[in-house]
């Protein structure tokens, strides 16, 4: 009994030993964040940026140029290549876009790829942000990409002449997006670190975000794939065709029924003359 008496006393001893000396031990330290002060402001930054709250300065910040207009006061679509200092300013067929064949050879030379080639630019892809700029009714949007020349084994809409990286002048990146999101038949992805829209057609709908920066693997994330499906469905609604696969032709009868569009009766080739 005696025994029991002195273990029970000694195991109270080591409990109140043990809490006195846990009461004077200084409190514990909070383990500190091992993400550098920098990406830590890159990451705040990149938070802001997809809320929508991205500060609008630089080629972000509101333009004091005016709309041109056409002689029925129309806006025209201009467009302004920021790597090349060019800009150009076409009319539009309708409110919805359309546009005649020599103002679509004057975008192409305006959206060349970097090494100077070529290709034209799908009247769709110009119809997209025409209805871009004239829903935020700002006076141009400036281009950060065009064609790109691609690479063996791309996918990319740049190099089909489909795709435009594009910023508006007053507007947030991610209202942009969120614009663009609804039209239907449409890519559209937001870069966080570069700070632009990319916008393309395509069969099928796809939204994502970029959190890369220029001459970087992508670092690509799908998004609200429940919207995409939803705005494809409400665009055939609305009556507007599905955009049709990529595909290179030489046929362009073929290609005029692959898009839904007649061609018209041709004219007798003229003979060329041989210049000596």
């Amino acid at each position: 009994m005696r025994a029991a008496r002195f273990a029970r006393s000694f195991a109270f001893l080591a409990v109140v030993a043990s809490a006195a000396g846990a009461m004077a031990q200084p409190p514990a330290r909070a383990k500190r964040s091992k993400i550098p002060p920098a990406a830590r402001r890159e990451r705040a930054a990149e938070v802001a940026y997809v809320s929508g709250k991205q500060p609008l300065v630089g080629l972000h910040a509101p333009s004091s140029k005016a709309v041109q207009r056409d002689e029925g006061g129309r806006p025209l679509l201009a467009l302004s290549a920021v790597n090349r200092g060019e800009s150009i300013a076409i009319p539009a067929a309708s409110d919805d876009g359309g546009f005649a064949s020599a103002d679509l050879d004057r975008v192409a030379y305006l959206l060349r790829a970097m090494s100077g080639d070529e290709h034209p630019i799908d009247p769709r892809t110009l119809s997209l942000v025409y209805g871009i700029q004239t829903h935020f009714a700002v006076p141009e949007i400036s281009v950060i990409s065009g064609y790109r020349v691609p690479k063996p084994a791309s996918r990319s809409n740049h190099g089909k002449g489909r795709a435009m990286d594009i910023i508006v002048p007053g507007v947030a990146d991610e209202e942009v997006a969120r614009f663009a999101r609804e039209v239907g038949f449409v890519g559209v992805g937001v870069y966080p670190a570069s700070q632009f829209v990319h916008v393309d057609v395509r069969p099928r709908s796809y939204f994502w975000v970029d959190y890369s920066g220029p001459h970087m693997s992508n670092r690509e994330r799908g998004i609200l794939g429940d919207l995409a499906a939803k705005s494809d469905a409400a665009a055939l609604e609305r009556g507007k065709a599905p955009i049709e696969p990529f595909a290179v032709a030489t046929n362009v009868d073929s290609a005029l029924q692959a898009r839904g569009m007649a061609s018209a009766p041709m004219a007798p080739a003229e003979e060329d003359e041989d210049d000596e």
